[in-house]
Parts: structure tokens; C-alpha cells; sequence
């Protein structure tokens, strides 16, 4: 037997798929345990989970419940569980079986570059879409130069793209220290003689140099048209720090996203920063105009994914049907975004001390740290 019969689909295609809500059907071979955690999911995807172990005698359990004539593609971590249970379902006669290339694995790394708007001096912006964790990056591009805002760790896709555009780096910024992904900032910004810039207040322990964003310091790229204008925003962390673009679009970080908001515990500081996070979302935020995009550095779920996959939403839609945004009640806030919390990002405390850089795990350890979803926001109920 050979793969001959079935063939592999790569992350983007998956991508593609779920983005122009084609139907998917799904055969997850990992253990229950980690398909509850996390999984592929789209709004026309059909999924099921039979553990590997289960069809190593036979995929007559698999085939039980997979619809005749469907397309099927099946998942594990890595690929290889994979590729045996695809060959024994198309040996059993089933055509159109394809497996995930690189497992879950490449399908929590891919990068799908997303055009938010052509700006208005001339340049473009992206959002660069980490679909299998949630994260969103961002790209300013004007002029021939580039600013790339919470840069995931895999630097080569934000490479190749600024290759495509002809672009060269001048910043890279984070909004906050991360805690559920390993920010690629400043090592790109190092490869490239970019300026990294990190908020002051989350850089206390960090054992790098970097330039601070300070609220009124505006950073120009390209035409001066193009402005990203930093603003305090603390409660995700104490350094959170909000950007506005070309004055329509609020970069929010992980304060607030499209159907919940931030969670302030990741430091062990939940009690001293949710009164920041409740300022930050009922006041400063507040203040600006209804009109501003929010663009987010994280999503939840699948609904939050717009046309071809932009993940945003008006500041005043959102104060209208964020439950986040719509707690009056101060005892009522501190007690949702206390009892509410998910569990804590998998190796949190190993990426944030990876970010500070303390430690230099490998590009395999990094990885598996970073494996699972984002979980940076407060649970709605």
C-alpha cells in the first residue's frame, strides 16, 4: 500500500476551505483528551474523533460513520497517525481521503494574510490570521517600507511577504508581553535592523534592549499619512498599549476583542489589574470615536471571522453587543472577569519568560509551547 491513493492538503488550503465556507469533513485521530482542548473548526466543518488506537485493527469504526461520497481528510499531531488510518480508508474502497500535512502542528503555525483596507496615503494593511490559534498580527505597509504589530514567532511568512511587496522592515511592535504566543518581534526586527518596540511597564524584566512606546510618540512608516498613534491601555497587562491607524483603526491587542474582552490574570495580578481593564474598556476606550474599526490581537471562535477572514468590528457595535462592555455594575465586572476565566494558556509562564528572554527554548520546544488555543479572553456566558 502506498500514499499513492490518497492525497495531502496543506494548511492553506484548509484555510482556504474554511474561508469560503466550503463543507469539510473531518476525521480527528488524536486522543479525546487533546481533540476537546482544541481542533480544526469552521462553520461548514464536520468533524468526529475516533482515537488512533481505535483503528489500528481496523477503520471499520471510521467508516461507520463517515457519509458515502463525502470528501474526508484526517488530522493528528504530526502527520503520521494520519497517513495510515487515509491508506486503510481508501484500501476499504473510499475515495477523495486526503491527511493534514504536518498535522496539527502546521495547522497551528499557518499565517493567512488577510487586506483589511488600502490606507489612506497610499498604503495597505493587512491582518496576518494564525487560524489554528487565534492570533492576529497586523502589517502596515507605505512607501516601501513595513511595521509589523504582534509578530507571531514564525518569521518566515511575514519574510516572504514583505519579499512579495517589495517592502523594507523598519519596526516591529508588540502591544503587550505575550503570554500565549511567542512573539517573533524582536528577532526579525535583529535579522533586519528593525526597531523593536515594546510598552515600558511590561518590559521590566526583559534582558534585551528595545525602544518604548510611550502614549503621543507617534511611529511613521513610509508616507507620514500613515501614522500608528500609541495609547495606555493597561489590564491584560500593566503595559498594554492600544494603536490607532490612519484614524480609523483601533489595534485593540488582547484588551478587547469582538465578542469578549481581555483577561488580567496572566501575570498573577488579576486583583490589582482588573480595575485597569475596567478603566481601560469603560473609559479610555470609551472616549474615542464610535466609528474606529477594532482590530484585535486574538479571536475565540470561528464566528468572529468576517468576509475572507477579517476578524473586526465597529467600536460602537461592539459597546452595543459585547456582553464585556455592557456590565454598569463595577461588582458585577470584577466578578465576571474573575469567575469567567478559561484555563491558563498551556506553558504561559514558559512563553512569557520566553519573551522577556530569560530563556532560549529550541524551535521544537517553542512549539510544543505553544501548542493549543489562545485562551486570552474572559469566557461570555
Amino acid at each position: 500500500m502506498t500514499t499513492s491513493m490518497i492525497r495531502k492538503m496543506n494548511a492553506k488550503e484548509v484555510t482556504r476551505k474554511i474561508l469560503n465556507n466550503e463543507q469539510l469533513f473531518i476525521l480527528d485521530v488524536r486522543n479525546e483528551t487533546d481533540f476537546m482542548d482544541w481542533k480544526i473548526e469552521g462553520q461548514s466543518v464536520e468533524i468526529i474523533n475516533i482515537p488512533y488506537f481505535d483503528l489500528i485493527d481496523g477503520v471499520d469504526p471510521a467508516l461507520e460513520k463517515i457519509p458515502n461520497g463525502k470528501d474526508v481528510l484526517v488530522v493528528c499531531a504530526k502527520e503520521g497517525s494520519s497517513i495510515f488510518v487515509a491508506e486503510q480508508i481508501a484500501e476499504a474502497g473510499r475515495s477523495n481521503v486526503s491527511y493534514l500535512e504536518g498535522g496539527m502542528k502546521s495547522w497551528s503555525e499557518y499565517l493567512e494574510p488577510v487586506k483589511v483596507a488600502d490606507l489612506s496615503g497610499g498604503g495597505e494593511f493587512y491582518q496576518f490570521v494564525r487560524i489554528g490559534k487565534g492570533c492576529l498580527s497586523y502589517m502596515l505597509l507605505s512607501n516601501g517600507e513595513a511595521a509589523i504589530i504582534d509578530t507571531n514567532r514564525m518569521i518566515d511568512q511575514y519574510e516572504s511577504f514583505l519579499k512579495e511587496k517589495n517592502a523594507k522592515l523598519i519596526h516591529t511592535i508588540d502591544t503587550h508581553l505575550h503570554a500565549d504566543h511567542i512573539s517573533g518581534g524582536r528577532a526579525l526586527a535583529e535579522k533586519y535592523g528593525a526597531t523593536y518596540h515594546l510598552p515600558p511597564k511590561d518590559a521590566n524584566e526583559v534582558t534585551f534592549s528595545y525602544t518604548p512606546l510611550e502614549e503621543g510618540n507617534n511611529i511613521y512608516v513610509g508616507n507620514e499619512a500613515i501614522v500608528v498613534q500609541p495609547i495606555y491601555s493597561p489590564g491584560h497587562t500593566i503595559g498594554s498599549t492600544s494603536f490607532i491607524v490612519d484614524n480609523k483603526y483601533l489595534l485593540s491587542g488582547d484588551i478587547l476583542f469582538v465578542e469578549s474582552i481581555g483577561r488580567p490574570d496572566l501575570a498573577g495580578l488579576a486583583q490589582d489589574w482588573i480595575g485597569d481593564l475596567r478603566e481601560t474598556l469603560y473609559s479610555r476606550y470609551k472616549n474615542l470615536s464610535d466609528d474606529l474599526i477594532v482590530l484585535p490581537a486574538h479571536f475565540g471562535k470561528v464566528t468572529e471571522l468576517g468576509a475572507g477572514g477579517l476578524v473586526s468590528g465597529r467600536l460602537g457595535d461592539l459597546y452595543r453587543n459585547n456582553p464585556g462592555l455592557n456590565m454598569q455594575d463595577e461588582g458585577e465586572f470584577r466578578k465576571t472577569v474573575t469567575e469567567n476565566l478559561p484555563p491558563q494558556p498551556n506553558a504561559y509562564q514558559e512563553i512569557r519568560q520566553t519573551n522577556m528572554g530569560k530563556i532560549n527554548p529550541n524551535e521544537e520546544e517553542q512549539r510544543e509551547m505553544e501548542i493549543g488555543p489562545n485562551r486570552c479572553a474572559v469566557h461570555d456566558k
